[in-house]
């Protein structure tokens, strides 16, 4: 019980922190770091599938992870959304960006490892990070059976529980009994994606700080050959 109270009302500040301070210190004192390290020159067989797949998937998982977790259940009520919808909704959104992220990262994970000129350039954190979200991700998924079972017996509580403790984490009134009656999967994954936060800054993934969202509206560049038409 003391390692479940210090896992859900200590480390989730514990990671957040390291999240925040750690990545601004990174790209305070090591900016010629901070980049995604593309292997593309490397390699490019199924890279854009890969790539594709993973990305579209894991940034639909965060920003429903977002929204659903950290609305207030009063406000999908007053939208007209009941406990079932909102559950049955997060099960299939669920199930169909977490597998399209989980083909994604199973391609880029064994291009990481097999492709002897991708791995030779590969440090360690590369592996490391992308080896503990493709875990996270298989332990998110097997959560998907848990909370069918909970749907068909009409029970949104788990649900509702792992919503006020994570805004009970933001509201810095953190309530770890809150998860009592939560399947020990759900808290193995919870763990597992606090951990990604708390390692983020020692990889790869700060790239996701200066994702460039100006692409969606800069202006068409105008390429010209060398060629004679």
């Amino acid at each position: 019980m003391r390692l479940e109270n210090f896992l859900f009302s200590i480390y989730p500040y514990i990671a957040l922190s390291v999240f925040f301070i750690g990545s601004w210190l990174r790209f305070d004192r090591e900016q010629y770091t901070w980049k995604s390290d593309s292997s593309q020159l490397l390699s490019n067989k199924n890279l854009r599938l890969g790539s594709n797949l993973f990305h579209i998937g894991i940034i639909a998982i965060f920003g429903g992870h977002f929204v659903g977790l950290l609305t207030p259940h009063s406000v999908f009520l007053a939208l007209g959304v009941s406990d079932m919808a909102h559950q049955m909704t997060a099960i299939y959104a669920g199930a169909i960006f977490g597998s399209m992220c989980l083909v994604g990262a199973v391609i880029l994970w064994i291009r990481r490892f097999f492709n002897p000129r991708v791995s030779a350039a590969s440090r360690p954190s590369d592996k490391f990070i992308l080896s503990w979200i493709l875990i996270t991700l298989l332990i998110g998924l097997s959560t998907i059976p848990v909370s069918m079972g909970h749907a068909n017996h009409n029970d949104p509580s788990v649900m509702i529980a792992l919503a006020e403790w994570s805004q009970s984490i933001v509201y810095l009134r953190p309530e770890p009994a809150l998860l009592a009656n939560v399947d020990t999967v759900f808290k193995v994954h919870m763990f597992f994606g606090m951990t990604i936060f708390l390692v983020f800054p020692f990889t790869r993934l700060v790239h996701v700080w200066s994702a460039p969202f100006s692409y969606a509206w800069r202006p068409y560049q105008i390429v010209r050959t060398k060629r004679n038409l």
